[in-house]
């Protein structure tokens, strides 16, 4: 494996299911340090890394709206459980001395600094994390699209999500045994089949500013750094591809 970055500028997605480990709620800190030191050896390469990580962990503004909450009340108390996750995993990345700032686009000076994008990038080129927290900072977008959307603001040469499979599979894996994995795809052929890899609002923005994505299992150590060097992990999503 090599150990050189195959890329300079990143962003890595993480679920917020990620961060409750076995506990079904919340964040344990087991995993939170876990994730801290993933993302601390691909820093070590000299990478810019920035992470955009969910709330699903303290609550799905989906699941709110589905019992019957107002979509974008919903919405908005899951925008706050990220910005709970981001600050968690600020302080984990701090104690391993990773120099990292929050990022959030909801203003909430107290706790994170708002999202400016020229101050995004300037943090980055001075080699700190820049966790971006609150989503897109509206309603009815995820934060799969948020993270495709931070990605490109910030020329990002890859999205990394980070997620509980190995990669993108024809069908659920935790459902039917005969599942197979793709190692690479076509925006376009997710796109025809409905593969389960982002909603479908972060696949097109995603395909239209042609920024790849590669999907991989973070519960496998040295993953994240296996992919940032170029490794065959998971998934790559390509925007073009003659041969898939």
């Amino acid at each position: 494996m090599d150990t050189k970055p195959e890329f300079q500028r990143v962003l890595i997605k993480l679920s917020g299911e990620a961060l409750m480990g076995n506990q079904g709620f919340g964040i344990m800190p087991e995993m939170i340090n876990y994730v801290a030191g993933e993302v601390a050896k691909v820093f070590h390469l000299g990478v810019e890394i920035s992470i955009v990580v969910g709330g699903g962990n303290i609550f799905r503004g989906v699941a709110g709206s589905s019992a019957g909450m107002d979509r974008t009340s919903a919405d908005n108390m899951g925008m706050l459980a990220t910005v709970i996750n981001s600050l968690a995993l600020c302080d984990a990345l701090e104690k391993l001395d990773i120099p990292t700032r929050v990022q959030s686009a909801i203003r909430m000076d107290r706790v994170a600094e708002p999202f400016i994008r020229r101050k995004a990038i300037r943090h980055l080129e001075k080699g700190r994390v820049v966790i971006f927290a609150a989503g897109t900072g509206n309603p009815y977008f995820t934060t799969d699209t948020a993270a495709v959307l931070r990605a490109n603001e910030i020329r990002a040469q890859i999205l990394f999500k980070a997620t509980q499979v190995d990669g993108v599979y024809d069908k659920d894996p935790q459902v039917h045994d005969n599942a197979v994995m793709f190692d690479k795809l076509s925006y376009m052929r997710v796109i025809e089949k409905q593969l389960h890899v982002m909603d479908m609002t972060a696949i097109s923005l995603a395909m239209e500013h042609d920024l790849p994505l590669q999907v991989l299992n973070l519960h496998k150590a040295d993953n994240i750094y296996k992919a940032a060097t170029g490794g065959e992990i998971g998934t790559r999503i390509y925007n073009k591809l003659k041969d898939v």
